[in-house]
């Protein structure tokens, strides 16, 4: 077992928020809070550190994490998006732990403990990511962070893709098909509308 002073957690809040109508996802209300709260309650207690991996509004983003972190510039540019994939570099770069646990921001139904289960299902790989029974989710994923300089040459050399970086790599996938639905990405004004008319049934 990993234990959380081995663990550091990352939230991956760095997008464009195309979807969201270029507003800053992890800052949108869900129930009233900010998706972003919602995400960093679920690594309540099981990291030694949260690392939030954000581009925009560190000031507000500061108050659910440790640190706030952005990307880094890549080819002269200091301002541009460049994806999940920097986000991630971003967050093996920063964290002092061996292992490096990851979330994306938009995933507010997170089971409090996917942390368990991917060291679980971890095994001698060198990634674990969660997989709801139809689909893997790359960004819900354990990883060590000693994969920091070859995640850093692949970018340079241009590669974006998450699941294009895992080829190659040992990547043990962990099976949440019991908890699919907590697994959900809020990518629409209508994806946050169902999960609030969820949640909502489920308070009452």
């Amino acid at each position: 077992m990993i234990p959380p002073n081995d663990l550091t957690g990352l939230i991956l809040a760095g997008g464009e928020g195309r979807r969201m109508g270029g507003r800053d996802k992890g800052l949108e209300l869900l129930a009233g809070r900010p998706l972003v709260a919602h995400v960093s309650e679920r690594f309540a207690g099981q990291v030694s550190e949260l690392v939030i991996s954000a581009n925009r509004h560190p000031e507000s983003y500061q108050r659910y994490g440790d640190r706030v972190v952005a990307d880094r510039a890549l080819n002269g540019q200091r301002d541009a998006f460049h994806g999940p994939l920097m986000g991630l570099y971003a967050g093996l770069r920063t964290a002092r732990t061996p292992w490096l646990l990851v979330a994306p921001c938009d995933t507010p139904a997170l089971p409090r403990d996917f942390a368990a289960r991917l060291i679980e299902g971890l095994g001698d790989a060198d990634i674990a990511v969660a997989h709801d029974g139809q689909r893997v989710h790359p960004v819900i994923a354990l990883t060590r962070t000693d994969l920091a300089q070859a995640l850093g040459q692949a970018l340079d050399a241009g590669q974006r893709s998450v699941r294009e970086f895992y080829t190659g790599l040992k990547v043990s996938t962990v099976s949440m098909a019991d908890c699919a639905d907590a697994l959900v990405n809020v990518n629409t004004p209508a994806d946050k509308a169902r999960l609030e008319a969820t949640l909502a049934r489920e308070a009452s």
